[in-house]
């Protein structure tokens, strides 16, 4: 008998567990996923994808493999790590990481190849309401944040990838109260009111490393950004980190600060 109730205990776990963990996510309004902020579970989510540059920001973590099921050849994932200003125009520095997959709440911009529509993106993986906003500051002191919208998010005021650019990933200032960022995309917010004109600059998974791996902590070296405008003179290399993240030349080097 007491094996019985065992295995009916078992069943009734098992049967809970699989009712609690099937997720399925909506793409447009957004899914309050704070009640199963750690759980593993079985997620389905239906994303519309354009052909060209598209942004995403997801409540989950997608291995390079797992995007290659659902995106096929060709797609490309690129993270904002630094920004320039010249004037009014704000280069934003976006490297390659496919290699690492998607983590979760990290703002991205993808390149998909195929056609435009939507894909279903069928994972088992953990879910987090945690998204980490990525920010920086131009030569100017403007402050450029690209997060992603966990919900649907009011557009106004807020750059981001319209269809008519994503060929060129070309991030383009709303102005419209009726405009919004519907969930799992991202936007970018600056500390200024004054438009900005954003373009894009794409860097390879190798085109950019850390201060260590080119010259010693006690080298001194001269610090540019990526313009080629001096910023810091006789600086000691590790003291390089401690400088605004950003991406930076150093003896003809792309350096990243974080």
């Amino acid at each position: 008998m007491k094996k019985i109730f065992s295995i009916i205990a078992v069943a009734a776990m098992v049967m809970t567990a699989s009712a609690q963990t099937k997720v399925t996510l909506n793409t447009y309004s957004g899914t309050a996923v704070d009640k199963y902020a750690g759980m593993q579970c079985d997620v389905t989510m239906n994303r519309y994808l354009f052909t060209g540059w598209n942004t995403v920001a997801l409540p989950f973590d997608m291995s390079e493999q797992d995007l290659d099921a659902v995106l096929g050849q060709g797609w490309q994932l690129e993270r904002l790590v630094g920004v320039n200003q010249q004037g009014s125009v704000v280069e934003l520095c976006f490297q390659e990481c496919k290699a690492e997959g998607v983590k979760a709440g990290v703002p991205y911009i993808l390149y998909y190849a195929g056609e435009t529509g939507t894909k279903k993106f069928l994972v088992n993986t953990r879910l987090t309401p945690d998204y980490s906003p990525l920010t920086f500051t131009t030569e100017a002191g403007v402050q450029v944040t690209m997060s992603g919208a966990a919900l649907k998010a009011q557009g106004k005021g807020k750059y981001g990838i319209l269809a008519l650019h994503n060929a060129e990933a070309r991030f383009t200032r709303v102005d419209s109260e009726d405009n919004v960022f519907y969930a799992t995309r991202c936007y970018i917010t600056t500390s200024t009111q004054q438009p900005l004109t954003m373009v894009a600059r794409h860097l390879g998974a190798n085109e950019v490393t850390g201060i260590t791996d080119i010259v010693a902590g006690s080298d001194v070296v001269d610090v540019y950004n990526i313009q080629g405008m001096k910023v810091a003179s006789g600086v000691r290399a590790a003291d390089v980190n401690n400088l605004v993240p950003n991406v930076y030349i150093v003896n003809g080097r792309k350096v990243i600060v974080r």
